[in-house]
């Protein structure tokens, strides 16, 4: 009987490498959200290489005017580099670079608070990225434009994460649209959503520092905007609102959110530093409304989105400072926790109360990181 030997090369092949998913993610954006992101992903690299068998390399870090790019990845030297070897660009620079590279399973984060940047989502999603965003402007934009987006998404079966647009790391995004989609019916969605406003009026309510001086601890601290009048004006708390009432598919716009603005009108329109000066004019309205308060009750920024939320126009949206009692949930934060209370039919009176960090960079950044996972278990 004849045997014929097979002679199996010495060059072996390397299975895991084989079967390793490689993601390449371009980021845009590299302030305290951006920079916390890439610290605490050079820290797990190695890990999920090993663990998960998932190897994530970044090939374009930029900001508003430069980008730098490198084909084998990013490490944590990119500042000297960007510094040294970054060039200016444009989003389909970026673009060309990942096709001219062959680059697979592409993510684009967007860690600015640019709303002129989101015009850019449509084309890195017809050029093969999945979307992950901490930046709100694209989801608070006209409901034409949010829903040419998602349609764009269906048709190149891409993936769009925004879970930081509230709540900063808090699992609420998903958990509303979870609930939504299995056909629970919420009624009603409540709570402090800002986690600077949470920490003044935390303070406030029950301390004896006047408001301007919070403010300006808020702002110490890292709570705040650079200039506290985007939290004050609670634009940033009704954007949130409205990415929340659109995640129950409610046909509202942000011009149908009412706004209590806690700046008063003459300092509205002022330079920051104008601001500053005249910060103490916030003092007497402030400490008026904290004399008045009843026993027992402190002072809470509230988001409140109510009314028949079944119908697509039967949403109402306010956004407002409130009387709240010391013993509620709401009563009870501390520092700079956000809380949400989701109320749906099924549990009456009873909410699903989600609560936790609201403020901070390494927060919000743990959170872009999770959505970043999120779609590289998918891939």
């Amino acid at each position: 009987m004849h045997t014929e030997t097979i002679h199996i090369s010495e060059e072996r092949i390397n299975i895991t490498e084989l079967q390793r998913c490689h993601v390449y993610v371009a980021i845009f954006g590299h302030g305290k959200v951006g920079e916390a992101f890439l610290e605490q992903l050079f820290a797990r690299q190695q890990q999920l290489i090993e663990n998960k068998n998932l190897e994530i390399t970044v090939f374009a870090l930029a900001n508003s005017s430069q980008v730098l790019f490198k084909k084998d990845g990013i490490d944590s030297n990119w500042q000297q580099e960007k510094i040294k070897k970054g060039v200016s660009y444009s989003v389909h620079d970026v673009i060309d670079f990942a096709t001219q590279n062959k680059f697979e399973n592409l993510i684009a984060i967007d860690n600015t608070a640019d709303n002129a940047f989101t015009q850019n989502y449509e084309a890195l999603v017809a050029n093969g990225f999945h979307l992950v965003s901490s930046n709100k402007h694209k989801n608070t934009n006209s409901w034409e434009e949010y829903l040419k987006l998602r349609s764009l998404l269906k048709t190149y079966e891409k993936n769009y994460l925004y879970e930081t647009n509230v709540g900063a790391g808090l699992p609420l995004i998903d958990t509303i649209n979870l609930l939504h989609q299995s056909g629970e019916n919420i009624t009603r969605i409540r709570g402090v959503f800002s986690g600077s406003l949470s920490f003044i009026f935390n303070e406030f309510s029950e301390g004896s520092c006047t408001f301007s001086e919070m403010v300006k601890k808020a702002k110490r601290k890292g709570f705040t905007e650079p200039d506290p009048r985007e939290d004050l004006c609670g634009m940033d708390v009704a954007r949130k609102l409205l990415i929340l009432a659109r995640e129950l598919e409610l046909r509202v716009e942000l011009k149908d959110v009412s706004i209590q603005n806690l700046i008063p009108k003459q300092l509205r329109n002022v330079t920051e530093e104008a601001f500053f000066q005249n910060i103490k004019q916030l003092d007497l309205p402030f400490l008026l409304k904290k004399k008045n308060l009843k026993k027992d009750s402190v002072l809470r920024y509230v988001g409140d989105l109510h009314g028949d939320l079944s119908r697509e126009d039967g949403g109402v949206l306010e956004v407002r400072l409130q009387e709240t009692p010391k013993n509620s949930m709401l009563g009870q934060l501390k520092g700079s926790d956000s809380l949400f209370e989701i109320y749906t039919e099924s549990y009456g009176s009873n909410p699903i109360v989600i609560q936790g960090a609201g403020a901070g960079a390494a927060v919000t950044a743990r959170g872009v990181f999770g959505d970043v996972l999120r779609i590289c278990n998918q891939l």
